[in-house]
């Protein structure tokens, strides 16, 4: 792996700490390292970021472990032990010094470490050291839905410097020279005076502006590490590259910030808060964390509510409490690129049609002030009912055993009575209305592509047929057609009406990237819950029979089709057995393949298989009036919205995809958004749904 800092090797298991889940990792290096740190200013810190805070900066650091499941905070003296033997036993399997071994912990706070097993897995970390980060990044993640990782490459003085991070953060974050936890690792010769002088500047302005949910952890800490195998020289403060260096690691650890900031514990939104003209930095800073922390402000941004006067008392409120002299009646608010405030007083703006930009997946508000030219930006979420929810039983659902075993005990029986019983009443009549019925899914968009959907996507079909619903899958692919046929050089696609030209060259990319690839990994997520998939190209069987479909006025659209028929025999087969997942690939008459647009392949299926549901995961709510989402809607009511130009552009195409599969028998059709987790669950099974039903007059 060429983007690994050379001398650096990476390994995760599970020691045991968690019942199942990876929870130790290692990060190794071949020679002493260069080593810096910065660490949270909370007074009841970790016992292993006591230990580190008094050893860094060092010259020679050789590897750090790391435990996520058990924070190993307000452990008492027994706590500060438990790391001096961790680092004696990881000197001991390595082969180095204990006092070049250095500890972080992550998790439930006030239990003592599962020593025994720590010390047990020394040597199988060992063994399974490699040049891969995965497994050490998914090892340290506690609430994250992902894992995070970024890398830079850059040249210093000849030599090319390779500088690799991963870190975890989801919740109980607003840092103080520090984030949840960090690990960089770099090959650059730097002096350790240097390094962390750089690492000190990149954390205050990367991590120092992020802010979740206002709450600083116990463990907070970002290490870094530098073997100097790169081959440049010795950089320190007053070389002429060394801000080069500066740089790439701060727009790093940017990257790093927003990625915890998108994932933060129950977000729905990346929220990015910009505030201008303002005195000071420091008053910039402050004033943006503010507003990115105001739990009034993250509540509105997660209900698409553009709600600026929250924004502004936030701001009015934290002037008036550090003395800043700021007056809030002389700014200008700008949420998602539309001014709200301004000169005073409130600029007009069109709610509903802020409301609609609200419900996108970045959300950008901008306060500029009148009273200097300072700014600063930070990163935060938005607050939904998911953030209460695993907050609020985090530790009633978690046990430890003697051992130090750490387990979270999810199940329905633990929560109220009365949250159970109206839970169970609405789900289970859904269930016996659906059981045995058959529902199509088409799926597309950011469901695949965020690692997080993906997994809820794959978890609900699972639940639909252990529920006695009968799911098949009809995929997507573009944005993966488009990257593969840039990376082989084929010229820029080009769409009508949604639809992409396909020449005889590039079809054969589409059937193997949506065949090979993205067909295969699906099925393979889905078997991973149990759910029994098998992918399905639509030439198998003759699936999808096809012939070549023009554009409007006769247009050419190359290999281009438009389904003829569909082997409903072979699905027949499988359904109830299996989940099928389609490939929308067509084969004509002569056995040509062709490129068949998902949403009409869907309804095409939909209606073969006499489905009860059609449902499109979508990058939208639903289908939005003046921004407004309509909840549910008429196939009349569709026809009279295209005319009207209510319904337009994308959404077109997608309604007469809904209309086919109306007409030809299918009971409802569902647009829902594919950017919430589960919301394929929570459109079928609860009275009010989450997206857009559409059925017949």
């Amino acid at each position: 792996m060429d983007t690994v800092p050379r001398g650096f090797s990476y390994a995760g298991i599970n020691a045991g700490i968690k019942s199942s889940r990876k929870d130790l990792a290692l990060i190794y290096c071949d020679v002493p390292c260069v080593a810096a740190g910065c660490f949270t200013v909370n007074k009841a810190r970790a016992a292993a970021v006591s230990d580190a805070a008094l050893r860094l900066p060092s010259d020679s650091v050789r590897a750090i472990v790391v435990n996520s499941g058990n924070a190993n905070a307000l452990t008492g003296a027994a706590g500060a032990d438990d790391v001096r033997a961790i680092h004696v036993a990881f000197g001991e399997a390595l082969g180095i010094p204990s006092n070049s071994v250095m500890s972080a912990s992550t998790g439930v706070i006030g239990v003592r470490l599962p020593l025994q097993k720590l010390k047990d897995a020394a040597p199988r970390l060992k063994d399974g050291l490699s040049p891969s980060m995965q497994g050490a990044a998914e090892a340290i993640i506690t609430t994250d839905t992902r894992i995070k990782i970024a890398r830079r490459v850059l040249n210093i003085d000849g030599a090319q410097v390779r500088i690799s991070a991963m870190s975890k953060g989801s919740g109980m974050i607003a840092p103080e020279m520090a984030t949840t936890l960090a690990f960089i690792t770099t090959d650059l010769a730097i002096e350790k005076e240097a390094l962390q002088a750089a690492l000190s500047r990149a954390v205050e302005e990367s991590f120092n502006h992020l802010n979740v949910d206002g709450d600083m952890s116990t463990n907070d800490a970002v290490f870094m590490l530098a073997s100097g195998l790169a081959g440049n020289r010795i950089i320190s403060e007053r070389s002429a590259s060394y801000a080069e260096f500066q740089a790439a690691l701060t727009f790093m650890c940017i990257e790093i910030a927003r990625s915890i900031a998108e994932d933060g514990e129950g977000a729905t939104k990346l929220v990015t808060v910009n505030v201008k003209g303002a005195p000071s930095e420091a008053i910039a800073k402050d004033l943006s964390r503010s507003i990115a922390g105001s739990a009034l402000v993250k509540a509105a941004i997660f209900g698409a509510d553009p709600n600026w006067g929250r924004v502004l008392a936030t701001v009015g409120a934290r002037a008036g409490s550090q003395r800043f002299d700021i007056d809030p009646s002389k700014a200008t608010v700008v949420i998602q690129g539309v001014t709200v405030f301004n000169a005073g007083e409130p600029a007009g703006a069109d709610p509903a049609a802020l409301r609609a930009k609200m419900r996108e997946p970045e959300v950008t508000v901008e306060v500029t002030l009148a009273e200097g030219d300072r700014a600063a930006t930070a990163w935060g979420c938005d607050l939904s009912y998911d953030y209460v929810k695993i907050n609020a039983d985090y530790t009633s659902l978690i046990s430890a055993s003697a051992d130090g075993v750490v387990s979270r005990d999810d199940r329905l029986t633990n929560y109220s009575p009365g949250f159970k019983r109206a839970l169970l009443v609405e789900a289970l009549s859904y269930i016996s209305r659906f059981a045995g019925k058959r529902a199509v899914i088409k799926y597309g968009g950011a469901a695949m592509v965020k690692d997080s959907l993906k997994a809820s996507f794959a978890n609900d079909v699972n639940l639909l047929r252990s529920a006695g619903l009968h799911p098949c899958i009809v995929h997507g692919g573009g944005p993966e057609i488009t990257r593969t046929l840039e990376k082989l050089g084929s010229k820029k696609s080009e769409f009508v009406d949604g639809i992409r030209i396909t020449d005889a060259a590039d079809v054969k990319v589409v059937e193997m990237v949506l065949t090979g690839k993205i067909n295969t990994e699906i099925v393979t997520l889905i078997n991973q819950t149990h759910a029994a998939a098998v992918g399905l190209s639509g030439k198998d069987a003759g699936l999808l029979r096809a012939r070549k479909q023009l554009g409007e006025g006769g247009r050419d659209l190359g290999m281009v089709g438009e389904i003829t028929s569909v082997n409903s025999e072979l699905l027949e087969m499988m359904l109830g057995k299996y989940v099928p997942v389609i490939s929308p690939v067509g084969m004509g008459d002569d056995g040509e393949g062709f490129n068949i647009n998902a949403d009409s392949a869907a309804a095409e299926v939909a209606v073969a298989i006499k489905a009860e549901k059609l449902i499109y995961l979508t990058d939208v709510a639903g289908v939005l009036e003046n921004g407004e989402l309509l909840s549910e809607i008429s196939a009349s009511e569709v026809l009279a919205k295209i005319a009207a130009g209510t319904i337009k552009g994308g959404m077109v195409a997608k309604m007469k995809s809904c209309l086919r599969a109306l007409e030809g028998g299918v009971g409802s059709v569902h647009i829902i958004d594919g950017r919430t987790p589960h919301s394929v669950i929570a459109e079928l099974f609860t009275d009010r749904g989450v997206g857009t039903l559409i059925h017949r007059d």
